[in-house]
């Protein structure tokens, strides 16, 4: 699993890239109440802003790690975005992508090195 500094995990499986939130982030949202996912088959670009997250605390965005075409949306967390707060590195993923250049996966942090940039 890769991490970017935006606390979003990615989980690669062939060229596929599985995309949800960190444990940390899901922490630091607090109470997940809203999730509007991108539709599967949606092209997007590395940086594009493609998943809103409400919580009781804030509103923030998921970024596209990575230039690609989304393949799956995990639509159970549109009836149920709390899930996030359950299982952020786990059954709550957003979406998977199929991405045609893997290299960008390089400039992301393994597990030890996120853990340092979370102080943990």
């Amino acid at each position: 699993m890769k991490y970017t500094e935006e606390h979003e995990w990615l989980l690669v499986e062939g060229d596929l890239v599985t995309v949800g939130i960190s444990e940390h982030a899901a922490e630091q949202l607090g109470d997940v109440v809203f999730i509007e996912l991108p539709e599967a088959g949606t092209e997007v670009a590395k940086d594009e802003e493609i998943v809103v997250i409400e919580s009781v605390k804030a509103a923030s965005d998921i970024l596209a790690p990575l230039d690609g075409e989304i393949v799956e949306v995990n639509e159970s967390l549109v009836d149920e975005p709390g899930k996030v707060n359950d299982d952020a590195e786990g059954n709550a993923w957003f979406f998977k992508m199929r991405v045609s250049d893997m290299s960008p996966m390089e400039d992301y942090m393994d597990e030890t090195a996120y853990k340092a940039f979370i102080g943990g």
